[in-house]
C-alpha cells in the first residue's frame, strides 16, 4: 500500500485527527521535535488572534510504543482549544442555536461558494470549517514523523521566505542551511532578517487598510540520492508528486522546481546542469532543482511556491447572499494578514512526505533496520557506478 495519510477535523471542531500508515517499525520518535514543528507553524508576524488561543501539541493515540513506531497506523490528535467557545455552534448532534446565523456571504477566493454548490450546503460554515488552513496543523504533525524517518537516512529539509507581497530580496545563499538559519532569526522567516522592520511596517499598513498579503517561500531537501522516482509512468515522477503536494496547500497558486519559469527564458546551455566526476558524479550547477526525467539527480531538491493573499479581508469585496441573491459585501472570519511563514513550514512537511513516500517505495521495508541496510547498499552502489 505504501506510505499514506488522511486528516480529519474542522477549524472550530473538537480536534484534528491524522492517520499515518506505512512507516516502518522501530523508528525513534521524538515528541518534542514534533511539537516544535507545530510551534513553528504557528509563528510569523502577521498572524491573527487564533494563534494566541491555540498552542498546538500532538497527542499520539496509536502506532507508537515506548518512543518507537511499531509498524501499525499512527493516529495523531491535535485538540482545538477554541472548541469550548464553539461547542454549541459546531455540535455533532442537537439543534443549531437560534442566535447563531448561517454563513451565507461567500468570500471571493475561498472555497465558500463553490463548496456550497458542490455539497448542497446553504450554511457555508459547513464548507469553510474544513477548507480552512487550520487543517495544515495535521499535515505538519504527519510531516514531522516523515522528517524523523528522513533524518535517520541523513536527509534534511529546510525552508525560508523569499518575498512578502512586493518586498523581496536578492540575498539568497547557495547554502540552504545558511538560508534556513537566517530565516529562524526573522519575525516572518524571511531569508534576509535585516528587512524585518520594513516587513513589519508593510504588514501593519496592509492590516490598517483591511488588506491581506501573499508571498513566496522556498523549500529545499539535501542529501537525497539520485534515482528516487521514475520516468516509467506519469504518476511515478517525483517532481509531479512534489508539485501536487505543494500545490495542495491552501492558498498556493504556483509551484516551480529549480529555475522553474525562468528556465523558459534562457538558452539550453544556461539551464542544463553539466556533469562532472571526482570520486563520484557531481553537477556544476543546480538549475533544474535536483530533478531530471521525473527522478532525483543527487543535487538538493529546490521547490518554490507562490501563496496568494488570504481571501478573508477586513475590508470585504463584493459578493452575493446565497439565500436572497442580493448583492452585498463578503463575510468576515477571524483571519491573518499573512501566513507565508506558516506556509513555508507546511511546505517542509509536504516535501518530507513525498520524499519519504518515494524512499519507502524504492526500499520497501517493514522495519528501520531493513530500511537502513537497503538504503546504504544503494548509496554504495551509486558511489561505485
Amino acid at each position: 500500500m505504501g506510505l499514506r495519510f488522511l486528516t480529519s477535523g474542522e477549524s472550530h471542531g473538537q480536534t484534528l485527527i491524522s492517520i499515518l500508515e506505512g512507516l516502518p517499525a522501530n523508528l525513534d520518535i521524538d515528541i518534542d521535535f514534533i511539537n516544535n514543528e507545530l510551534r513553528r507553524r504557528q509563528g510569523g508576524y502577521g498572524r491573527g488572534g487564533r494563534m494566541k488561543i491555540e498552542q498546538d501539541t500532538a497527542n499520539i493515540l496509536s502506532g507508537v510504543r515506548f518512543g518507537k513506531t511499531i509498524g501499525s497506523p499512527i493516529a495523531i490528535e491535535i485538540k482545538n482549544k477554541d472548541w469550548e467557545n464553539w461547542q454549541n455552534k459546531m455540535a455533532p448532534f442537537g439543534e443549531k442555536p437560534e442566535d447563531f446565523k448561517d454563513f451565507t456571504k461567500p468570500r471571493p477566493g475561498h472555497a465558500d461558494l463553490v463548496g456550497g454548490i458542490k455539497y448542497n450546503q446553504k450554511d457555508l460554515r459547513n464548507i469553510l470549517e474544513r477548507s480552512s488552513a487550520r487543517e495544515t496543523a495535521s499535515r505538519v504533525a504527519v510531516g514531522a514523523f516523515c522528517k524523523l524517518l528522513l533524518k535517520a537516512l541523513n536527509i534534511h529539509i529546510y525552508s525560508y521566505v523569499v518575498s512578502v507581497g512586493e518586498i523581496s530580496t536578492s540575498i539568497i545563499h547557495e547554502d540552504p542551511i545558511l538560508n534556513a538559519e537566517q530565516a529562524e532569526k526573522s519575525v516572518i522567516r524571511f531569508v534576509d532578517p535585516s528587512k524585518d522592520n520594513e516587513l513589519m511596517e508593510y504588514i501593519d499598513k496592509a492590516k490598517e487598510s483591511g488588506e491581506s498579503l501573499g508571498g513566496i517561500f522556498e523549500v529545499v531537501a539535501i542529501n537525497v540520492p539520485p534515482g528516487i522516482g521514475s520516468y516509467i509512468q506519469w504518476d511515478k515522477r517525483i517532481d509531479g508528486d512534489i508539485a501536487k503536494a505543494i500545490m495542495s496547500i491552501q492558498a498556493i497558486k504556483g509551484v516551480e522546481i529549480g529555475l522553474g519559469f525562468e528556465s523558459a527564458k534562457r538558452i539550453g546551455s544556461k539551464v542544463m546542469d553539466e556533469i562532472g566526476y571526482d570520486n563520484g558524479y557531481f553537477r556544476y550547477s543546480n538549475n533544474l532543482g535536483g530533478t531530471e526525467g521525473g527522478m532525483t539527480n543527487g543535487m538538493p531538491i529546490v521547490v518554490r511556491a507562490a501563496m496568494k493573499p488570504i481571501p478573508t479581508l477586513m475590508n470585504p469585496l463584493r459578493s452575493v447572499d446565497i439565500i436572497s441573491k442580493d448583492p452585498l459585501k463578503a463575510g468576515k472570519e477571524r483571519s491573518d494578514v499573512t501566513a507565508i511563514a506558516a506556509a513555508s513550514i507546511v511546505g517542509e512537511a509536504m516535501l518530507a512526505f513525498v520524499i519519504a513516500y518515494h524512499i519507502l517505495e524504492k526500499f520497501s521495508a517493514d522495519n528501520m533496520e531493513e530500511l537502513i541496510i537497503r538504503y546504504n547498499e544503494y548509496i554504495n552502489y551509486v558511489r561505485s557506478f
